[in-house]
């Protein structure tokens, strides 16, 4: 088996898109897979494809966290690597955002993270080599106009992850952020499709848009930040804590 061996990965939004992809990177270098994630089916697909053990559960409920957690530990032991990667988007003028929406994403992309840390955190501060990885996105960098919950909830998962990188430095345990732009999974299919509804384009246009945005004139794949998960993972990459990894094709150069 691979370097990975014997280590438990923990994946929340582990269904489909980046969650998926790491899962089954993961998998391939021989780490055992708990997905944690809002609907079963996904999940349990993927459980299935990587020999992982899918927990469903709602991210924006702490005690259901809990359970989730204690669920997945109890299957394959101690976390080793803690992937937070379940988040929503959403984009409408600033003045049309109600309360409830800015409340729910910051809910799931950024209470989460802080739940999830949490609870991880006595299983990743015992042993060598753990890992505590966020998927933030490039908007935690920058503004963006018509997505201002989205924008506040990653620059605050951003915050969160250099805080803690620093509160841990002399541990054994190291904490990122990844910062994609544009990645074509199941959140820019949704972005499309509002994009659709408003501009009258079709939905290959809409993506198209999308794309334009990065840099490289072309979205990011899943499997490519799922590779930099792995590589955070890895045994040399001890001494890479508080780093915000961006995978935007040079957006952010």
């Amino acid at each position: 088996m691979g370097w990975a061996s014997g280590r438990h990965a923990l994946i929340t939004g582990g269904g489909t898109g980046i969650g998926g992809a790491a899962a089954r990177i993961l998998a391939a270098e021989g780490a055992r897979i708990s997905l944690i994630g809002r609907r079963p089916e996904p999940l349990e697909a993927v459980a299935a494809e990587t020999g992982g053990t899918a927990v469903p559960c709602d991210l924006t409920d702490r005690t259901a966290m809990e359970t989730a957690f204690a669920k997945a530990r109890d299957a394959n032991g101690p976390f080793d690597y803690v992937i937070l990667n379940a988040g929503v988007g959403d984009s409408a003028p600033f003045v049309r955002t109600s309360r409830e929406a800015f409340d729910r994403i910051i809910a799931i992309n950024l209470t989460a993270v802080f739940d999830g840390a949490q609870l991880a955190l006595p299983d990743l501060l015992e042993g060598d080599g753990k890992r505590l990885i966020v998927i933030a996105s490039v908007a935690g960098l920058k503004g963006a106009a018509y997505a201002a919950p989205y924008v506040a909830s990653k620059h605050g998962v951003v915050g969160l992850v250099k805080s803690l990188a620093l509160e841990f430095a002399k541990t054994n345990l190291t904490v990122n952020a990844i910062c994609p732009s544009f990645v074509d999974t199941p959140m820019v299919d949704e972005t499309a499709k509002r994009i659709t509804r408003v501009t009258k384009r079709d939905l290959d246009q809409s993506r198209e848009a999308l794309a334009a945005l990065n840099a490289s004139g072309r979205l990011v794949t899943a499997g490519e930040v799922a590779s930099s998960i792995l590589n955070l993972c890895h045994p040399l990459s001890r001494s890479i804590n508080g780093a915000l990894v961006t995978i935007d094709g040079g957006s952010t150069a």
